[in-house]
């Protein structure tokens, strides 16, 4: 083993490490960058390096990638790459009481120990975890994304009806195009556009980052609150903060382990399940989804475990554990390394230099992880917001253009958005809906397998329900989703007269009119739902018509809940309702124009309207000149950079 660690430290070994890390983070930052991509475009550089190198490389890339996704999850409310989804309940939260530097710092101290943690599992676990990996199935997989769902009752932002509703949307979205079960075409109404379906990591950026630019052009106040005094890297606090959620940030890292062991969970799945254990057993103040840190320690350390725990089955039995392997996979077959059983044996010096290698890159993380995020942090705050808006803007429209070369993706993306900041404004969380997005192609795959088999042996119900594996999953499940739900149910039973606070005041009228035609617009897309799968075949329509059923249930529900208690759930529309309109028709213009003015100039002019847009107080001429010209280098520098480092073509 020294000669393996002396392998891994040696000063080549060493730097590609620390630049791996480095420009990992960088890119995973940047919201539609994901950690597949980032591994991608920069794989091309390993093809004349050595196996060993090669994958310590390719691994603090990875690694870097995965924590990288929390700046923009903590800072702007968008999760830079889809395992920091549950980053942003807590991180954003934080960083608007003005606690981003130390949610920024909890998250990097937390990744590191995630890292660690997955990293000696592959060390040291590494057969006896890809064997019990092995033992999942398609009911299993099916019951492991129901699990990720019982997250709703949590995530329901005070109308868990609501919630719901906002989950089976992002159900059905998720089945838009090609079915992959079946692979016949569904709810395209006949555009080539949606063939290829919702691209999740797009859908992300426009649901979660189109609201804050929306938001932050209608209000002429800060984006986050500025500290008062520079208060460094407040590592005592973060280190305190871990030390208090010891339990917490170790239980999330085994979490993340075994997902990550998973072949083709991933890193999101780990988050959800993780935070979704940390935020059952919290009793501390104050509650998860209102800036908690230990949300952020749970998603930060269960999304960085599995990057060792991804290596699992991707070296032990040749299966991809997560996006990224497979593409690290790939990288080795060029490099003439065959993965399996007998390559921790025959391959040890690769294998067991590569794992050290992994491990050092994770400790790394965290110099540069402060570092950068400092940056990022202090760049974001003092930033005004005729600079931060175009910039941010910018980011996710060629974000989203980088992930499949496509326009259209970039269309769907604003539109979503405008449905996301719609449906924020009248209580329908955004979560649940990026919930239903993420985990719906895999709930779908494992039901109708498991579907299938148990239609073919003729035992439906012993197929769903009749696995102990199955049955330990949908036992957390429960727990999980009733778990919310406990204090009204003592409140029950101890016969308490005090009225929750959802049900002390009646809506006006207006209120109640505007409630009742968002419930019926999602009642009619679920009627809609089931209209499109009457013609398909079975397996391409047992699903969505399932989760079409049940919105109409749960629609049916809210409306009788709505004409019993006039209650409504909705949040305040504030600000100028013309710079609200302007961003997302600005942004859609530029999508008509980048084939007619190229992507350059397109990209120049739709930085200069929406500096415009997003600028409230008056300056001066100069002040106004230093402005357009800073904006346009950033997004000048930024396009050559994509098109050119990255190699992502541009129209």
């Amino acid at each position: 083993m020294l000669e393996f660690i002396i392998g891994a430290l040696s000063p080549l070994n060493l730097l590609l490490a620390l630049l791996g890390v480095a420009a990992g983070t960088i890119i995973g930052s940047i919201p539609g960058l994901t950690a597949t991509m980032a591994v991608a475009v920069l794989v091309p550089l390993t093809f004349t390096m050595s196996a060993d190198s090669a994958l310590i490389l390719m691994g603090a890339i990875y690694t870097g990638a995965i924590y990288g996704g929390a700046y923009a999850a903590i800072l702007l409310n968008t999760p830079g790459t889809p395992s920091a989804i549950a980053t942003t309940f807590d991180g954003y939260p934080m960083a608007k009481r003005g606690d981003g530097d130390l949610a920024v710092s909890v998250a990097c101290i937390s990744s590191v120990i995630g890292g660690l943690v997955g990293a000696l599992a592959l060390l040291f676990l590494a057969p006896p975890l890809a064997e019990a990996a092995l033992a999942f199935g398609p009911v299993e997989y099916f019951w492991l994304a129901v699990f990720g769902l019982s997250l709703i009752a949590a995530l329901s932002t005070g109308d868990f009806l609501k919630g719901v509703i906002g989950a089976c949307f992002g159900l059905l979205l998720a089945m838009i195009g090609i079915s992959e079960t079946s692979a016949e075409v569904r709810f395209t109404f006949g555009s080539n556009v949606l063939l290829g379906g919702v691209e999740t990591v797009s859908a992300l950026i426009g649901l979660y980052c189109i609201p804050v630019l929306i938001d932050l052009v209608a209000t002429p106040d800060r984006h986050l609150k500025a500290p008062e005094q520079t208060r460094g890297f407040r590592l005592p606090e973060a280190f305190g903060l871990l030390l208090k959620n010891k339990i917490n940030v170790m239980r999330s890292s085994v979490i993340g382990t075994m997902v990550g062991a998973l072949p083709g969970a991933g890193g999101s799945i780990a988050g959800l399940v993780a935070y979704s254990e940390a935020r059952r057993t919290n009793k501390g103040k104050p509650p998860y989804g209102e800036g908690n840190p230990g949300g952020i320690i749970a998603t930060e350390s269960a999304n960085n475990a599995t990057v060792g725990g991804g290596f699992i089955p991707t070296l032990v039995l040749g299966i991809p554990g997560t996006p990224p392997d497979a593409v690290i996979l790939g990288a080795l077959l060029v490099q003439g390394v065959r993965t399996g059983p007998s390559l921790f044996a025959d391959g040890a010096n690769i294998v067991y230099t590569f794992i050290f290698g992994l491990l050092l890159a994770t400790v790394l993380m965290l110099p540069v992880g402060l570092m950068i995020g400092r940056f990022a942090y202090g760049a974001i705050v003092r930033a005004p917001k005729a600079a931060l808006v175009p910039i941010v803007a910018f980011m996710t429209v060629i974000g989203t253009f980088a992930i499949r070369n496509s326009l259209s993706d970039i269309a769907i993306m604003i539109v979503l958005g405008i449905v996301g900041w719609v449906a924020g404004k009248r209580g329908f969380s955004v979560s649940p809906i990026v919930l239903g997005l993420i985990l719906g192609r895999i709930a779908e795959q494992g039901f109708v397998q498991s579907w299938t088999i148990g239609d073919a042996i003729g035992n439906l119900w012993g197929q769903f329900f009749g696995r102990p594996l199955s049955m330990a999953i949908i036992a957390l499940t429960l727990l999980t989703f009733f778990y919310p739900f406990l204090p009204r149910l003592k409140q029950l039973v101890s016969k308490s007269t005090v009225t929750p606070a959802d049900e002390r005041e009646r809506a006006s009228k207006p209120a109640i009119l505007r409630d009742l035609l968002g419930l019926l617009i999602a009642g009619g897309i679920a009627l809609l739902a089931l209209q499109q799968s009457a013609g398909l075949n079975p397996e391409a329509a047992v699903f969505p018509r399932t989760i079409a059923m049940a919105m109409a249930v749960v629609v049916g529900l809210a409306l009788l809940r709505l004409v019993a208690t006039r209650h409504v759930t909705e949040f305040a529309v504030e600000g100028s309702w013309i710079r609200m309109t302007a961003l997302p028709l600005v942004m859609l213009g530029a999508v008509f124009l980048f084939p007619v003015l190229g992507f350059g100039p397109t990209a120049v002019l739709l930085g200069l309207v929406l500096t415009v847009v997003a600028q409230h107080d008056r300056f001066s001429l100069k002040n106004w000149a230093i402005l357009l010209l800073s904006v346009t280098a950033v997004i000048v520098a930024c396009t050559l950079l994509f098109s050119e480092v990255l190699s992502v073509p541009l129209p």
